[in-house]
């Protein structure tokens, strides 16, 4: 099932687009419930005709239900409501975010937009696994203690005069064996073993076989969280990187949006706000060579000598002597709405910026350009009542996802 932001999932005992069965309803109320009101995954409501109803928010991606039930959520940006256009739009997005295993996203992995956004996942974690099953799975010294018939290693006295006190023809030893049964391994076992039972795809079950029957000698992890505390990525093992934070992101649902509960059998779930700053960011970087993002150089207010309300704008541009200031915001603008849908607190918080970083004259508020949008921008304005700040401009502009610019020529450089 395929739903776009702001729509809503009902529960009915029938088969109709965004229905769920009152099983898998009942389980996505309770994730939604358990998370608020940290985080609004889902917006509990109702509608006239069908009672509650659960209306998604500004996070995209992918739940699966414990019965395999698998529901997407996508960016309400792409042309006539695209699905395969709105999932380029969601990966090359998600390509810019620090520390995740996205980077790796290809043109190859375009062509296979039409798949699941789960099956797109599990994909490019084969896919980075088999640039290490190709090099050869890294083996180590592991330390092993054993009770033998033979003396091997180093005797552990203590040990061995427990156990062995009436069986004097066993050793108590300690000792390091060579092998691939190292914990990065038992990882990667263990996730294409969580990954085998809930794929639907052919194509990636058989891949997975193929993977475990290279893996078939090193055990699966016990407790994969102690397991990743304990991973070094020395120079030996930079290899395993992408790999091990895909690793992470099945094994612990690290969707970069933490959640609680266990209701659901999987969930991978974005911030769209956090997404299109990255993005927006990432584009500003080439433009610009000196870009810093969630500045923290200022507070709204001192008090005995202690800085209070942190500011934080998203990006801070340093350019031949001069300061740019941007937030980003993801909400679709519309023309027939009071300041075509820009918020007074949208204003506020950019005037507040531009009152304390006094060396910033030209500020930005950057929103997702959509078919609700026409022109390049919608305000233009210049202050120059306030004596610390003669001149701070103020612009409202839009940025084209589709075809990745902005749309106004006063940003690019």
């Amino acid at each position: 099932m395929i739903i776009k932001e702001y729509e809503f999932l009902q529960c009915k005992d029938e088969q109709r687009p965004h229905f769920i069965t009152r099983q898998n309803f009942e389980a996505i109320e309770k994730f939604v419930l358990e998370n608020e009101p940290t985080v609004e995954y889902f917006k509990l409501t109702t509608k006239k005709g069908f009672g509650k109803v659960l209306q998604a928010q500004n996070f995209v991606g992918v739940i699966q239900t414990k019965d395999g039930t698998t529901i997407e959520i996508l960016p309400k940006i792409a042309q006539n409501d695209d699905p395969k256009q709105a999932k380029e739009i969601l990966f090359k997005m998600l390509r810019t975010v620090r520390n995740s295993p996205f980077k790796s996203f290809n043109s190859a992995h375009l062509q296979s937009a039409k798949m699941p956004l789960f099956e797109i996942f599990i994909t490019m974690f084969l896919d980075e696994l088999a640039k290490i099953v190709q090099r050869g799975i890294k083996s180590d010294y592991i330390a092993r203690e054993e009770n033998l018939s033979f003396l091997k290693g180093k005797l552990k006295m203590g040990e061995h005069i427990k156990y062995n006190f009436i069986h004097k023809e066993r050793f108590f030893v300690e000792y390091a064996e060579f092998s691939s049964d190292r914990i990065e391994n038992r990882l990667i076992k263990t996730s294409l073993q969580y990954l085998y039972k809930r794929s639907s795809s052919n194509r990636n079950q058989q891949r997975i076989r193929e993977f475990l029957f290279v893996f078939d000698s090193i055990s699966p992890s016990v407790d994969f969280e102690i397991d990743f505390s304990k991973v070094k990525l020395n120079r030996q093992m930079r290899d395993y990187e992408q790999v091990l934070i895909w690793c992470k992101t099945f094994l612990e649902n690290n969707s970069f949006s933490p959640y609680k509960g266990d209701d659901l059998s999987f969930a991978l779930l974005f911030d769209m706000n956090l997404l299109f700053e990255s993005y927006v960011a990432a584009y500003l970087r080439r433009q610009y060579e000196h870009i810093t993002t969630q500045d923290k150089t200022h507070h709204l207010a001192y008090e005995n000598g202690s800085g209070k309300f942190r500011l934080k704008p998203d990006i801070v541009i340093h350019h031949n002597g001069q300061m740019i200031i941007a937030d980003t915001k993801w909400k679709i603008l519309d023309e027939e709405k009071t300041n075509n849908g820009v918020t007074q607190s949208d204003m506020y918080q950019l005037y507040a910026y531009g009152t304390k970083y006094e060396e910033c004259k030209d500020m930005y508020l950057i929103y997702p350009k959509s078919k609700e949008v026409q022109g390049t921008h919608f305000h233009y304005f210049k202050e120059s009542t306030c004596k610390s700040n003669q001149g701070l401009n103020l612009k409202v502009v839009f940025f084209d996802l589709i075809n990745n610019k902005v749309c106004d020529d006063s940003l690019c450089r």
